[in-house]
C-alpha cells in the first residue's frame, strides 16, 4: 500500500484512502490504513516501541478519499470533539445514476430517519428503534447523458448515511448494489469519494483544508474538472 500524505506535521497526519481499503483493522486480519500510517510514522521518525496513532473518524470500505489520523493523543481528543460537535466540514463526490432532471444551481437539503441494521440502513418506520436523524444536502456539479456527479455536504455522520439517503431518491451511487445501482465495479469500490475536510487544527491556531481530487473510477465515467474544486471553495462561507 503506498501512501498519498496530504498533510503532515508532529501533531496530524492527512492521506488518502483507497477504495477497497480498511479503514482500521477487524477480525478478518487484513492489511488497514491505520496499521499502514502507524508503520510509515514509525519508519520515517525511528520510532521505538508501539507508535501512537488515533482514528477519529472512518470511510466505509469501499470508499475512497481524505482521511485523518492524530499523532498525539491530545490532537486525538480535540479532533475527536470537533467531530462530534460538527465542527468539521465534509464534502464529497458521489457519481449516480441518473433519474431524470436535477436541479443545477441549488443546494437540496435532505433529512431522513434512518435505523442501522447489519451492513445495512434504511428509513425508520413507525415502530422502529434507536432511530437517528440523518442530515445532508447535495448540489449538482456535472452531468452527461448517463451519470449525475453530486457534491455531498455531510451534516451528520450516520451509518451508510449518504449511500442510503441518495438511494431513497432514485439516485443510487455507482456501483453500490447494496443500495440498488445496476452497475457493479470488478474491484467491489463505489463511486463516492471525500473529496473536501476543513478543520480547526488541534493545536495550532489555524485552519486545515484538505482536497483530494476526483479519483479514476469517476473521472473515466463524467467530466470531473477543476471546476469541481472552484464549486467547493464558493459553498464555504454558506457552511462554515
Amino acid at each position: 500500500m503506498k501512501l498519498t500524505i496530504l498533510f503532515e506535521d508532529n501533531h496530524i497526519i492527512a492521506v488518502e484512502k483507497e477504495a477497497g481499503i480498511l479503514s482500521q483493522g477487524d477480525s478478518s486480519g487484513e492489511p488497514s490504513l491505520l496499521d499502514e500510517v502507524r508503520d510509515y510514522i514509525k519508519e520515517r521518525y525511528n520510532k521505538p516501541g508501539k507508535v501512537f496513532i488515533g482514528l477519529v473518524h472512518r470511510l466505509d470500505r469501499p470508499v475512497s478519499g481524505i482521511m485523518v489520523f492524530a499523532r498525539t493523543s491530545k490532537a486525538a481528543e480535540r479532533l475527536h470533539r470537533e467531530f462530534a460537535g460538527r465542527g468539521v466540514i465534509k464534502m464529497y463526490l458521489a457519481l449516480v445514476e441518473k433519474k431524470g432532471a436535477l436541479p443545477s444551481d441549488e443546494w437540496v437539503e435532505c433529512e431522513d430517519e434512518l435505523v442501522g441494521k447489519r451492513g445495512y440502513s434504511e428509513r425508520a418506520g413507525s415502530g422502529s428503534r434507536n432511530v437517528r436523524t440523518a442530515k445532508m444536502r447535495y448540489r449538482l456539479a456535472v452531468s452527461n447523458g448517463r451519470y449525475a456527479l453530486l457534491l455531498v455536504h455531510l451534516l451528520t455522520g450516520r451509518k451508510h448515511q449518504i449511500r442510503a439517503q441518495l438511494s431513497m431518491r432514485g439516485m443510487p451511487i455507482v456501483g453500490d448494489e447494496t443500495y440498488g445501482s445496476g452497475e457493479r465495479l470488478p474491484d467491489g469500490s463505489i463511486c463516492l469519494h471525500a473529496a473536501y475536510m476543513g478543520f480547526r487544527h488541534p493545536v495550532k491556531d489555524e485552519r486545515v483544508e484538505l482536497f483530494s481530487e476526483a479519483p479514476r473510477r469517476i473521472a473515466e465515467r463524467i467530466e470531473a474538472d477543476d471546476t469541481i474544486r472552484e464549486k467547493i471553495i464558493s459553498s464555504l462561507d454558506n457552511f462554515s
